[in-house]
């Protein structure tokens, strides 16, 4: 059986995104920019893509900006957001310790510009609570940034009461919406936010194609120079295909958010209870407060990329919270930011289910799993060391 459980990493596009995609390129292949009937059938195109996508997240059609996707929104917003508040003689900016390195990783560069850096706790639930965020606001303070939902352990923060708290401070708030646009209600005026990014692969969109939600009256500076599309914000002839297809995924999502909530968290559940029968294991993150599809689980005694590599064999797609994409030995920043130790951090495992999966696929991930973990186990002299441990 073939399972592919790595939907947090990317999803198969939809056959309603494709199928929305391929006029653009045979029949509506015009630049938007142009004034001629093939032009102009480019740009309707993507002004409807815009307004549909606008009733999704429930903003304002010049509110929504199309980039390339959510690293690059992210990085326009926050440095953005950065530079305009700096002129203000706001240089503090607020976060926390498990974003998503689009995020850290631009903070970092802020750094070095000479703005100071606030990262919050998010405790062993993987919660950001509200009341630190309070805490944490100065008069300095330019931004707080903290993502909707985590790209590991799935957790779902408190992000309409973070918003207000920003609101009754005075402080513009940016979140990291990437892994929950498409899968859990998100509605921009509601829930208190002023920038928020994400991205059309997450939901069944293409690759290459994302939006920013920036709220009418910040004028962030421009993030590419050259010509007049986005509103003069971010030069470069628009792709077409991919925002039409984009806005298809996301309306299909929506239109089918509660009926995929409910399958969804039926399988995840399923999956939650399998593991725990497994010695030695653990979920990471809240078990309410979480994503749909998400399971986020650490295995004593288990290296998580050699997991990965015995899962792979079986069938099963999935990805580790570990680090080994980039080449680093470290465990996950998320999980150590949580209070997991090294030992346990480095043997965790990431299922990210769709609605495309099955009941049957989940016994097959549960049957599959406890044998290639005592395989590790055998061979692990930290599992021997544990073992010794409990004695």
């Amino acid at each position: 059986m073939k399972v592919y459980a790595d939907n947090a990493a990317t999803t198969k596009i939809s056959k309603t995104a494709l199928d929305a995609m391929m006029p653009c390129y045979t029949e509506i292949y015009g630049n938007p920019s142009s004034l001629h009937q093939v032009g102009q059938e480019a740009f309707h195109a993507v002004r409807d893509a815009r307004e549909m996508m606008a009733k999704c997240l429930n903003c304002d059609t010049d509110e929504l900006y199309f980039t390339s996707g959510g690293s690059e929104s992210d990085n326009w917003a926050i440095k953005g957001a950065a530079h305009l508040m700096a002129k203000k003689g706001k240089k503090h900016i607020i976060s926390s310790k498990f974003e998503h390195h689009a995020v850290l990783h631009t903070l970092n560069a802020l750094e070095k510009e000479g703005f100071e850096i606030t990262l919050l706790d998010v405790y062993e639930n993987g919660l950001v609570k509200v009341e630190d965020v309070k805490n944490a606001i100065r008069e300095d303070t330019a931004l707080v940034t903290v993502m909707y939902a985590n790209n590991e352990i799935g957790t779902v923060q408190p992000i309409r009461e973070i918003g207000a708290v920003c609101r009754e401070k005075g402080v513009l708030f940016h979140t990291d919406a990437v892994q929950a646009v498409g899968h859990i209600p998100v509605d921009v005026k509601a829930d208190n936010i002023d920038m928020m990014s994400l991205s059309g692969h997450k939901f069944h969109g293409p690759k290459g194609i994302g939006a920013l939600y920036c709220k009418k009256g910040i004028r962030l500076p421009n993030l590419i120079e050259g010509g007049a599309q986005e509103r003069n914000r971010r030069a470069g002839t628009e792709n077409v295909p991919a925002i039409v297809g984009m806005a298809a995924a996301l309306k299909e999502a929506c239109d089918n958010m509660e009926e995929n909530t409910k399958k969804l968290v039926a399988m995840r559940e399923q999956l939650i209870n399998g593991i725990l029968k497994i010695d030695a294991s653990r979920i990471n993150g809240d078990r309410d407060h979480r994503l749909p599809g998400n399971v986020s689980a650490c295995f004593e005694g288990v290296e998580g990329e050699s997991l990965l590599l015995y899962l792979d064999l079986a069938g099963i797609s999935a990805s580790s919270g570990s680090a080994c994409t980039s080449g680093s030995l470290d465990p996950s920043h998320v999980l150590l930011a949580i209070g997991l130790p090294h030992e346990v951090a480095h043997g965790s495992l990431r299922l990210s289910i769709c609605e495309e999966n099955t009941p049957e696929q989940m016994d097959y991930i549960i049957e599959q799993l406890p044998p290639i973990i005592n395989r590790l186990r055998d061979m692990s002299p930290l599992w021997e060391r544990i073992q010794n441990e409990r004695k």
